[in-house]
């Protein structure tokens, strides 16, 4: 098993079964690496049924089964043999928790924690856009969708990324403890370079070289600080991912991000604190970027 494609999937292995996120033991067998698959979340289970009410853990039923095996394949073909014959349990998110802890696979605490991520981004998208289901709804009786409803959600959320893809970002506020939404946009910017990114920031520390990492290699990459702190940090980077380079600049207070000399980014706080405190990160008019270059 790949470990880190199977960890990058596992927001795809989250059904909606019952009006619950769930997911399937045969999924959680894989990812948790149980060496004799589903038997091992079995005897567990079985081992501490008194830790697994209904409301963490229950069995498909057949209609709830195959229709996840329908938008698994698109075509679901019931040959003998093909499916198991045995209707697999669903373990919501509490029950997914609560297996971690039954379970002695080696890699059973880490997983856990990327499946209550997983949980998480699922949460924070629906509510974050929730006035957007709610238009995606209401369109609903204009389209000519498939009655069951699995296929219902996957034409809901083609709609909804569809949207999402028509927004121009230009503004969003942070509030304190918002790390993880805060470093998430910051990486959602970097991954729109194509050519080049230049970062202003007095304060720059290693934070800043673990964000980079997710940029394409070729890609061109200017740190401009106050001083030079992270000197070694850049030499030991650009030994893996190159082209990184630091210089020292002291007329500069704010913090801005300019991609491939196009798009311009004030951001409120330096980013090594993102997330730290109240912020915000907009986005400019590029008329600007000449005259930052022209200062740089």
């Amino acid at each position: 098993m790949n470990e880190v494609k199977e960890k990058s999937n596992i927001k795809h292995m989250i059904y909606v079964i019952r009006g619950r996120q769930v997911m399937l033991d045969s999924d959680l067998a894989k990812l948790y690496q149980c060496k004799n698959g589903t038997k091992t979340i079995n005897l567990a289970v079985k081992r501490h049924i008194n830790r697994f009410p209904e409301r963490f853990m229950f069995r498909l039923t057949k209609e709830e089964y195959y229709e996840i095996l329908r938008f698994q394949s698109e075509t679901l073909e019931l040959k003998q043999g093909k499916y198991s014959k045995y209707l697999p349990y669903a373990f919501t998110e509490q029950g997914v928790a609560m297996l971690a802890t039954v379970l002695r696979t080696s890699v059973a605490e880490e997983i856990s924690i990327a499946i209550m991520d997983a949980f998480v981004e699922m949460r924070r998208f629906i509510y974050s856009n929730r006035d957007m289901f709610t238009r995606v709804m209401s369109m609903e009786n204009n389209l000519q969708i498939l009655n069951d409803k699995q296929s219902k959600n996957e034409e809901r959320f083609e709609l909804i990324f569809d949207e999402l893809g028509k927004k121009e970002f230009k503004e969003q506020l942070f509030f304190d403890g918002q790390i993880y939404d805060a470093y998430s946009l910051l990486i959602n910017i970097i991954r729109e370079a194509k050519t080049k990114i230049i970062i202003i920031d007095n304060y720059l520390d290693k934070t800043i070289l673990d964000v980079l990492s997710y940029k394409n290699d070729n890609i061109i990459v200017k740190l401009y600080v106050k001083d030079i702190k992270t000197k070694l940090d850049i030499d030991k980077f650009n030994f893996q991912y190159s082209n990184t380079s630091i210089e020292i600049i002291k007329t500069f207070h704010d913090r801005f991000i300019i991609i491939d000399d196009k798009i311009l980014y004030h951001v409120g706080a330096s980013l090594k604190d993102l997330g730290k405190k109240c912020f915000a990160i907009s986005k400019m008019d590029n008329c600007y970027i000449k005259d930052i270059l022209n200062k740089l």
